[in-house]
């Protein structure tokens, strides 16, 4: 019979580096929504702070989860919210032209974000019950190639180019992790460049208006370039230093949109300057360094490709919304993590967490015996 632990034991054995790290980021998030909301705590940062808490509390209880539990649950879940996106195209609620949500009364329930998650565990388990000797034949690709493309279609019909573009990405990671051939990779790769120009046609004309104006911002700076050349200007304008807390101009006189969401960075940039920004950066990478960490030091193949695949949805929240806030890449609605208003990032960020941290606990009891 297991004894209970005390719980100033409990307490002692919190991952309090990581945790400290996490509060450090939010927290500064929440003094950029402070300021982008003219100095007022409400709704930005007081909704960002609670929200945070609750969802570190969720991430803990999860990490406390029996390993075995995700594992087995990782195919229905992503089941679950196949049926949910597959809900949305027949009773979603349309806002803004898109096509995203679900509207359960009490809440707007948006399943493309946690099929962020879900592919990641699914495409995860299929490659861990596969035997290794098969990780270099067809049976390895077609299953997972329909794992990852029917749900990014769904999404991408929403339409949610962004979001689409995480879930294929975050499930091709975890093929790559799995061992398949670099070549598969790269062959892939031409043949989707090759099909870029027919693809471009399909797309809404909004989302050809922001590949377009990606590629020349100057050519429309009063339309569709607006965001990107606003963005330019408030990182740009904050020099070394910034111009100081509370003293943006671009956010407080509504030049910068999103300047609390999408754009956040650049809020942040105009205010706290180079230094800011690139402690915020150094702060974000030694979260992916923890995540990246736990994968390397896991030797079960499902928790090994869990955690490697989730840390890489991470990143690339990471990495897409930062080349978009600085032009380098179009801009697809991708939030910065723990610093952008909203609810369903951090949500799915801290369900990443969660998990990473539940195999962190019990790499020490994964081995062969799970494969």
């Amino acid at each position: 019979m297991n004894r209970l632990v005390p719980v100033p034991e409990v307490i002692a054995r919190l991952p309090w580096g990581l945790y400290a790290l996490l509060g450090a980021i939010a927290c500064f998030g929440s003094i950029v929504l402070f300021s982008a909301a003219g100095g007022h705590i409400m709704p930005w940062a007081g909704m960002q702070i609670f929200r945070f808490s609750v969802f570190l509390v969720m991430a803990e209880v999860i990490s406390r989860l029996p390993h075995s539990l995700i594992r087995m649950s990782a195919l229905p879940i992503y089941g679950a919210v196949l049926i949910a996106l597959i809900l949305v195209e027949l009773i979603g609620g349309v806002a803004g032209g898109s096509q995203r949500w679900i509207n359960l009364g009490f809440m707007q329930f948006q399943p493309s974000e946690f099929m962020k998650v879900a592919i990641v565990l699914a495409v995860a388990r299929f490659y861990s019950i596969l035997p290794i000797p098969q990780t270099r034949t067809m049976t390895a690709i077609w299953p997972a190639g329909v794992l990852i493309g029917f749900p990014a279609v769904l999404v991408l019909i929403q339409p949610d180019l962004g979001t689409a573009s995480m879930i294929g990405f975050g499930g091709l990671t975890v093929m790559f992790l799995a061992g398949l051939p670099l070549r598969l990779f790269v062959g892939s790769g031409l043949a989707v460049a090759a099909i870029i120009p027919v693809a471009f046609s399909f797309l809404h004309e909004y989302q050809q208006k922001r590949v377009l104006i990606f590629m020349d911002p100057e050519s429309d700076p009063l339309g569709a370039g607006y965001h990107i050349s606003q963005s330019k200007i408030a990182i740009g304008s904050g020099g070394l230093f910034g111009k100081g807390f509370l003293n943006g101009t671009q956010s407080h006189l509504d030049y910068l949109p999103e300047g609390h969401t999408d754009f956040v960075f650049a809020t942040m940039a105009e205010e706290w300057g180079m230094l800011g920004g690139t402690l915020l950066i150094v702060a974000l990478m030694l979260l992916l360094r923890w995540g990246m960490r736990v994968a390397q030091q896991t030797d079960d193949r499902f928790a090994r490709l869990v955690a490697g695949g989730l840390t890489t949805t991470i990143f690339l929240y990471i990495a897409i919304n930062l080349m978009m806030v600085m032009g380098m890449a179009p801009v697809v609605g991708i939030p910065l993590p723990f610093m952008s208003y909203g609810g369903s990032s951090m949500l799915t960020v801290m369900l990443c967490i969660g998990i990473i941290r539940n195999i962190d606990r019990n790499r020490e009891t994964l081995g062969d015996r799970w494969r």
